[in-house]
């Protein structure tokens, strides 16, 4: 998927121009890490393009259920739809997910390509890139085992640089 077409269904769902601008600068990190022949590097820019797509109708934790939702009305393949839906910090188990008012699903990020978008949003604040500690430090509200799962999943991701 082109650039331009992510583009075009983010502003249809109504994203602001920072969301847009936030989306693209996830994009630009998540393919530095994206170097790998066996990462599927137009899955990982789609997925960079779209995974804020949600906010055009909530800013709230529900953004990425409500993106994927978005996602699946535009008849997008469901990788590209799964990377929206678990992008958030670094997943949420179904449980987690049931006591935050969402579908009670795994949302943890499984392949590659879900990982690499998930931590390259981390790490990406507004369009400026964070380190990971500074991300560790804004989610020190989060339970332990939340921000435990950031830190092992930026450990992974790193590894692909």
């Amino acid at each position: 998927m082109r650039e331009e077409d992510c583009i075009a269904l983010l502003r249809q769902a109504g994203s602001s121009p920072g969301v847009i601008a936030h989306c693209r600068a996830v994009r630009d990190l998540a393919l530095t890490y994206a170097s790998d022949p066996l990462i599927d590097r137009d899955l990982v820019e789609a997925g960079a393009l779209l995974h804020d797509i949600g906010r055009g109708v909530t800013h709230d934790i529900h953004h990425a259920e409500v993106g994927a939702e978005i996602c699946r009305s535009f008849g997008l393949d469901e990788a590209v739809v799964a990377i929206v839906e678990r992008h958030i910090g670094a997943g949420l188990t179904a449980d987690e997910c049931s006591l935050l008012n969402l579908l009670p699903r795994d949302c943890i990020p499984r392949t590659a390509e879900e990982k690499i978008v998930a931590h390259a949003d981390n790490l990406v604040k507004g369009t400026r890139v964070i380190t990971l500690d500074e991300r560790l430090l804004h989610a020190i509200d989060l339970p332990v085992g939340q921000r435990r799962r950031i830190y092992r999943l930026g450990l992974e991701v790193e590894l692909f640089r």
